[in-house]
């Protein structure tokens, strides 16, 4: 029923929905352009509205209020940003313990401008041998959900060069604060 509710006020906002069925019961999944903290609501309410399992990650300071406990019940993993390094052999472990997990990350890391991406989701995704999926928010269609998964070839450009073509065209809320789709030199 709460499935079918979040998928009405979807609809009623205007949004439609897309998900291309994962090719594996384990993956890392990212969101972008993540420009907005409206891109929040908006994608739990696409995650009760497909019924797709997902968890995802966000910085520990989201957690820290009363709201907490939902989050986590939502599959929010908090992030201590100050200590990502341990952050990523947890999430190895995670993958390598669970028959299934979805874990969703935000490759900016913020919702402000970045010059460049966060590698940890591809470092994951290699280290765990699981694909990408390629989520977003195209608030230009009003178009959400998981669009395509890739298989990572190790060979950064080339990875990077497919997931920039995919995302070529697709619009945040705020389309001056999508970071730019590469990673630090």
């Amino acid at each position: 029923m709460a499935g079918r509710i979040c998928g009405l006020l979807l609809r009623l906002l205007g949004w439609r929905i897309v998900l291309v069925p994962p090719p594996s019961p384990k993956a890392v999944i990212i969101g972008y352009p993540h420009t907005s903290n409206w891109d929040f609501p908006v994608a739990m309410l696409w995650r009760f509205a497909t019924g797709f399992p997902l968890f995802w990650v966000a910085k520990k300071e989201m957690f820290a209020n009363p709201l907490g406990g939902l989050f986590r019940r939502w599959g929010g993993i908090p992030l201590d940003r100050a200590h990502p390094g341990g952050f990523l052999e947890q999430m190895r472990d995670e993958f390598a313990r669970r028959d299934s997990f979805h874990l969703a990350i935000a490759p900016e890391g913020t919702r402000r401008k970045t010059a460049h991406w966060k590698s940890g989701f591809y470092r994951l995704a290699v280290a765990a041998g699981v694909p990408l999926g390629l989520a977003f928010l195209d608030y230009g269609t009003k178009t959400l959900g998981i669009g395509d998964w890739i298989v990572l070839s190790g060979d950064r450009e080339a990875d990077l060069e497919r997931i920039r073509a995919f995302y070529a065209g697709k619009r945040g809320c705020r389309p001056e604060q999508a970071g730019d789709i590469r990673f630090s030199d």
